[in-house]
């Protein structure tokens, strides 16, 4: 029986998000459906994260095993002519039966938009977080995502609902960047932040509170204030799911901590 990883590029907006739900079209749901067929059986799919209800994927990752003799090509073919357009598997490997694409994974990578202009780019709608003018101090808000790297408690920034056994992650990556817009008066901001796992709502929740920063309604000091608090009052608001997009997940980061943790959400 082979066990493949997939990588999965999908626009979350009509989603659910990325877990079965009792009701409304999931991500895995259209998957394990796609799948079923090509294998004439129930077919479980695993993710690398479960992303929320809005939110997308350029390089979302999952496991599963078939009992169809087939090759990896043939698989990314079959399962993408039973998809919706809006969900596409880019990639396909075969892969030993016990590689588990939760488990596994080592870092991921999520970029979030934000549009920081005063008419919104209707060509970003959907992917990107309204924030008109004035301009974001966006030096003051990178010092501020600075604060953020290395391992904490991010109990801050979490959903009230988190089931995670420990609220403790390590961040790597923590930066933003700024490009203005080549016809329209605005810029486009991305925040990209990689760590060993996150909590729900966690990176949406860390982009409220760096706008609060980029706002000049807080100095950017006070994130470090935030993250040491534990308490998610003291946090900003948590950004809408739409700009949020998992990039990548990694499976052979080398970073000495991970050992310690290697379980990731």
């Amino acid at each position: 029986m082979p066990s493949f990883r997939l990588t999965i590029a999908y626009d979350g907006t009509d989603f659910v998000g990325w877990q079965r739900q009792a009701s409304g079209v999931s991500i895995q749901g259209v998957l394990e459906e796609a799948l079923s067929i090509l294998d004439g059986r129930e077919v479980a799919v695993i993710g690398a994260g479960r992303t929320d209800a809005g939110v997308h994927a350029r390089g979302q990752v999952a496991s599963l095993t078939l009992v169809r003799e087939i090759d990896a090509a043939s698989v990314v073919r079959a399962v993408n002519a039973r998809l919706p357009q809006t969900v596409r598997v880019i990639d396909a490997a075969e892969v030993p039966a016990a590689f588990h694409a939760r488990f596994d994974a080592r870092a991921k990578t999520y970029h979030y938009r934000i549009w920081n202009g005063e008419v919104m780019d209707p060509f970003l709608r959907g992917y990107a977080w309204h924030i008109p003018a004035p301009s974001l101090d966006v030096s003051a808000m990178n010092e501020a995502a600075a604060l953020l790297r290395g391992r904490h408690d991010f109990s801050a920034f979490q959903a009230a609902e988190n089931d995670a056994h420990s609220p403790e992650r390590t961040v790597f990556t923590s930066v933003l960047t700024s490009e203005p817009h080549s016809t329209q008066a605005g810029h486009l901001l991305t925040y990209a932040i990689s760590g060993d796992g996150f909590l729900r709502h966690m990176v949406r929740s860390i982009v409220g509170t760096l706008v609060d920063v980029g706002r000049g309604r807080q100095p950017s000091s006070w994130v470090g204030e935030v993250l040491a608090s534990r308490d998610r009052s003291r946090a900003g608001r948590t950004a809408p799911a739409e700009g949020l997009c998992l990039m990548s997940v990694d499976y052979d980061y080398n970073e000495n901590s991970l050992g310690k943790n290697p379980h990731v959400a």
